[in-house]
């Protein structure tokens, strides 16, 4: 027999921030995060990122020392109380969300860095290839003279990003709630030890990381794709990829709908997101050939920027999904029924799961 007496109580959490202040463009910020509280001992979740994110300060406070500064600010943020719901992200997203839904370029979270082999990602589209392209200046960990786009790119067929329709780490607030661009990063797909007592350094040491170089990887990884958000003069994000997946997803949609109607006006939308992409592509392109210290395209590249990181923000809806209204994002909130066959269009996934359940009855 096993009975268990929950002690409820209220308890003060603490959000813990390290800010280096943009030179260019300090209203503008590249927030990295990775929760610290855990339910056991906590050597992959949390602790793996919370590693990973102690090696980004500690190369970046080497890099300030020398001289450097990013052009736009970088936050890096230790979230609190994450196991008991992302409470300590969530908290800090709706306090502060008009600041962040104007200024947040993006947020990249690792949680659990390292439970295992082969890198696993996800992201919002318009950051698949500077993901992509960012993984081929890492070494692979476990395979000698390859970069970890090596390996990955031949892992289960190809590269595969999941786009991030989940609320299990502290990208949900970012992304479902303001709207931001979100990276998530981890080694290792599944870790049979989770949130249990097997959770330790001691199986870390011996069999998730022996080395600690996954652990390595994730840190240069995670630490370029800030460098490149911070740093860029045009900020290197790709809505041709968004464009293309939203037509993959539109394309599953009118599988199960028969070409309905309502997919046809889908597509136009997303041709229309095709062409704003290539008229961003070729401004982009112009502007990187400018003087850097020319006034006149220093406040062009600002504009450009400032369309490029509030693009995201237009995929809200105000009112958020229909019964569901802190869920505000129209492509990538979860779907209401966690078994529903869409993780995308999430307001059309619920409407097709309640028709079912209605159904049903």
């Amino acid at each position: 027999r096993w009975s268990t007496s929950p002690t409820r109580k209220m308890a003060t959490i603490k959000d813990i921030f390290a800010v280096i202040k943009g030179r260019e463009e300090p209203d503008r910020y590249v927030i990295l995060g990775n929760h610290r509280d855990a339910w056991t001992y906590g050597a992959v979740d949390p602790n793996s990122g919370t590693a990973a994110l102690l090696d980004v300060a500690r190369r970046l406070g080497i890099m300030l020392r020398s001289g450097w500064t990013p052009r736009r600010t970088i936050i890096l943020c230790s979230w609190d109380a994450e196991e008991f719901g992302m409470i300590g992200s969530t908290e800090w997203v709706e306090e502060n969300l008009g600041d962040l839904q104007s200024k947040a370029v993006a947020y990249l979270n690792v949680d659990c860095a390292v439970q295992g082999m082969g890198l696993f990602a996800g992201s919002t589209p318009q950051l698949d290839k500077l993901l992509i392209d960012v993984t081929r200046q890492v070494k692979d960990p476990d395979v000698e003279g390859k970069t970890v786009h090596d390996t990955w790119s031949t892992m289960n067929g190809g590269i595969n990003i999941e786009r991030l329709a989940r609320t299990d780490s502290d990208f949900a607030p970012f992304l479902h709630h303001a709207g931001i661009p979100c990276v998530d990063l981890y080694y290792g797909k599944e870790f049979p030890g989770y949130h249990t007592a097997l959770d330790s350094y001691i199986w870390m040491e011996k069999h998730g990381d022996p080395l600690f170089l996954r652990h390595l990887a994730i840190t240069e990884i995670w630490g370029l794709l800030a460098l490149r958000l911070a740093n860029d003069l045009v900020l290197p994000f790709d809505y041709h990829t968004y464009a293309s997946q939203l037509q993959e997803h539109t394309n599953v949609l009118a599988d199960r709908m028969n070409n309905s109607q309502s997919v046809s006006v889908i597509n136009g939308f997303i041709n229309d997101l095709s062409s704003a992409a290539t008229e961003v592509q070729k401004e982009a392109k112009e502007l990187k050939l400018l003087d850097i210290h020319d006034g006149r395209g220093l406040i062009r590249r600002r504009l450009l920027n400032d369309r490029l990181l509030l693009a995201e923000r237009s995929f809200l809806h105000a009112e958020g999904l229909q019964g569901r209204t802190w869920y505000k994002h129209l492509m990538y909130s979860p779907p209401e029924d966690y078994e529903s066959e869409l993780s995308f269009f999430p307001g059309i996934a619920d409407a097709i799961s309640r028709r079912g359940n209605q159904s049903t009855r």
